[in-house]
């Protein structure tokens, strides 16, 4: 299992330790897989520097999808795209 540290901007990380946030969508620019440790760092993009808080969270479950997977590249250009959990 590997540790992947990812930057994350104040409200996000709030949200994520809050446990008001569960799911997290990003850029696939990076390996991820089940199991693995994402190391959340808050940024804080008004000093463009690491606050020092940082949280820990499992990598419960991991799902690559293109934009355009389904025709609807424009669409969700114009529109973006919902993260639902549902439970």
């Amino acid at each position: 299992m590997a540790e992947v540290r990812k930057k994350m901007w104040p409200e996000e990380f709030n949200a994520i330790v809050s446990g008001a946030k569960k799911i997290d969508i990003r850029i696939a620019d990076f390996g991820v897989r089940e199991g693995d440790t994402l190391i959340l760092e808050e940024w804080d993009p008004k000093t463009k520097q690491y606050t020092g808080r940082k949280v820990d969270k499992k990598v419960i479950s991991v799902v690559k999808f293109g934009l355009d997977d389904y025709g609807q590249g424009e669409e969700i250009k114009t529109k973006g795209l919902y993260a639902i959990q549902l439970g």
